[in-house]
């Protein structure tokens, strides 16, 4: 009587030999597990769970909608990918935005390329597969390449060697990891770029980070300018610091500026230090405004 029973599930096809109790495949050794897994099969939907080690976490509904639209004129082209946890029981490993749409619109089966694999392997197939897409952000690049640093025991050289990327893309990657929680939302909403971030990211403290991110988006700065922003924040802590350690600013030239300000109608500065050393700086804005400041000085 099993006999029979097992030809007529054979005979029914791939999705009803996963039903069948007597042919759960457990693992790639067991029988007819070449029958099922690397094969194309239509689950029942509900059979499937999502992916606790997926990468991604935004979901845009506007897109998934349009994905939903197009499933359901065109089918589903690319079949996800699972892997089988129990009788009739399956894991995504890829393809929940396909997944996601599928059931808002209400399909009951899905096709599904079939793995077996344990955690630490669909993990790893997870966070490899969704890396090579290309419509994941950088933070979730990022955050990918970490997890399985961390959670794979990868080094960076052989991370490299993996996902097929250059050891110092993903050295880039992951130092956007640096900056402040609300500069990585902003990449990852798209307010600013991963070029603003790399730049962002060679500041180490977090609320100067912001700052100048803050300031990125009012004034809409370019990459470009981002870095000559960044330039100009680290020589101005440079010279700000330089002066906190051997300047102290004499009476005479804190008088002696008020003077030649009035005198000149421009903002003096005089940087001296505390021997009397020092330097002058007079500015202008224009020829017209160096002639008239040169007259004041040494004459016609």
């Amino acid at each position: 009587m099993a006999k029979a029973t097992r030809k007529q599930a054979l005979g029914r096809g791939l999705s009803a030999l996963l039903k069948d109790p007597e042919n759960d495949i457990k693992s790639a050794s067991d029988k007819n597990a070449d029958k099922v897994v690397g094969n194309i099969v239509e689950l029942d939907i509900d059979a499937i769970e999502v992916n606790p080690f997926q990468p991604r976490t935004n979901f845009s509904d506007e897109t998934l909608q349009e994905l939903a639209s197009s499933i359901r004129e065109l089918g589903i082209i690319q079949p996800i990918t699972v892997r089988k946890l129990d009788f009739n029981k399956y894991q995504l490993v890829s393809g929940e935005r396909r997944f996601r749409a599928s059931k808002r619109i209400g399909l009951k089966t899905i096709p599904a390329y079939i793995r077996i694999a344990n955690d630490q392997e669909a993990l790893e197939m997870a966070l490899v597969e969704n890396i090579q897409r290309q419509d994941l952000d950088p933070i979730e690049i990022a955050l990918s390449y970490q997890r399985l640093i961390d959670e794979i025991k990868l080094t960076q050289e052989k991370l490299s060697e993996r996902v097929g990327k250059k050891r110092s893309t993903i050295t880039n990657y992951m130092r956007l990891l640096r900056l402040d929680p609300i500069i990585q939302t902003g990449i990852r909403d798209g307010f600013v770029s991963m070029g603003h971030g790399r730049a962002l990211v060679n500041i180490d403290k977090k609320e100067d980070q912001i700052s100048l991110y803050e300031r990125i988006i009012g004034e809409n700065l370019s990459v470009r300018e981002t870095e000559r922003l960044v330039k100009g924040y680290h020589e101005a802590a440079t010279s700000s610091g330089s002066t906190r350690k051997s300047v102290i600013t004499p009476a005479f030239v804190k008088y002696g500026a008020n003077e030649l300000t009035d005198r000149l109608s421009v903002k003096v500065a005089i940087n001296a230090s505390e021997s009397g050393k020092g330097k002058i700086t007079i500015p202008f804005n224009s020829e017209e405004e160096f002639r008239r400041i040169k007259k004041l000085i040494v004459g016609d």
